[in-house]
């Protein structure tokens, strides 16, 4: 039998982010999940590295490859929307949550309990995939900022806020955010250049 699941996951490439914003250049959910999936590893390996945490930043990745993966069924709800009110946020949680059990019964029977453990809520490796999240829709920010484009620049400051209140529990964003978040927004060049 046919199984339609990474067919269906490729398409992650047509969902476009940002919907209600003018974007510089768009994004789409396929490249948010790269990015996300890069940092979430990253911030486990600084958890491992710097606070003697004890995460799996691989586990992380993987999960985060698959955090938006619903989104393919059910689109990308505008964030003022999706938490305007606790009864749509709930309501939403609930659509994620059968779209994601409807992508799981795509695979073949004997691969879904695999799938399934990626999918499932994990309390501690979900804090840092919603870290990294966050984190990605703020470079986005100062990218779209880097380009000129000003709509961007009430969403960067409400996703600062919100990074800096995570930073109580989790110091990993703090270290990501002094040591690599200043180069986004810089040219390839200055990116490359040495510092002999």
């Amino acid at each position: 039998m046919n199984s339609h699941f990474f067919a269906v996951l490729s398409r992650m490439k047509y969902i476009e982010r940002w919907a209600l914003m003018r974007n510089a250049r768009h994004e789409n959910l396929s490249e948010h999940s790269l990015e996300v999936a890069m940092i979430a590893h990253a911030l486990c390996v600084i958890g491992n590295a710097r606070f003697q945490r004890d995460l799996n930043a691989d586990r992380a990745a993987v999960k985060a490859l698959y955090h938006d993966a619903g989104e393919i069924i059910t689109g990308d709800m505008p964030t003022p929307v999706k938490y305007y009110n606790e009864s749509i946020r709930k309501a939403y949680h609930q659509v994620e949550d059968d779209a994601e059990q409807q992508l799981l019964g795509q695979l073949p029977e004997d691969l879904q309990e695999e799938y399934q453990d990626i999918f499932a809520r994990d309390e501690q490796l979900d804090l840092y995939i919603k870290a990294a999240d966050k984190l990605s829709a703020l470079i986005k920010c100062i990218e779209e900022r880097s380009a000129g484009n000003t709509e961007f620049i009430t969403a960067e400051k409400s996703t600062r806020e919100a990074l800096i209140r995570m930073t109580e529990g989790l110091p990993e964003i703090t270290v990501f955010m002094e040591e690599f978040l200043p180069s986004y927004g810089k040219t390839l060049d200055e990116l490359l250049e040495r510092n002999d």
